[in-house]
């Protein structure tokens, strides 16, 4: 069993998401202000199986997708060791090069990777890939902003 470097109580206290948006479980490699490796238990009890699809179900790509942004964010700020406040958003502003290989089914762990490509002017590029088995199931380069809000 892999002991969490970042365990889902401080995972809550450095993102804004609670269930049933919050998509990482526990942070297992940590290197600051360059790569982060957490992980995803996919169980049947996640809200979106039951209409996708019922018969066969299969995690949507969005949630993959979000669940590879939630953990460049908490790259970002664990680098910057600070939390988001009531003031503080990111937003997406870019999906590039999003694929889709592998189907992702309850009882599947998924592994979640980012990497800081650039950061300039307020955006943050990160490399994203999951992964379940050492299958890459999706991967993407994912642009974010973190923005004050009144």
């Amino acid at each position: 069993m892999t002991v969490p470097v970042i365990d889902i109580h401080r995972i809550l206290k450095r993102l804004p998401h609670r269930y049933p948006i919050l998509l990482v479980d526990r942070v297992i490699e940590f290197e600051s202000g360059v790569r982060i490796k957490a992980l995803k238990n996919v169980t049947i009890n996640e809200p979106y199986f039951m209409g996708h699809f019922p018969a066969r179900p299969v995690m949507p790509g969005v949630m993959m997708l979000e669940a590879l942004a939630q953990t460049a964010a908490l790259l970002s700020f664990e680098s910057m060791n600070t939390e988001p406040g009531a003031d503080t958003v990111v937003y997406f502003v870019g999906i590039d090069g999003a694929r889709f290989k592998r189907p992702v089914e309850p009882g599947d762990q998924l592994i979640l990777e980012a990497s800081l490509e650039r950061a300039k002017g307020g955006i943050y590029k990160y490399k994203v890939r999951a992964s379940v088995d050492g299958e890459t199931a999706a991967e993407a380069e994912l642009m974010c902003t973190m923005r004050k809000v009144a």
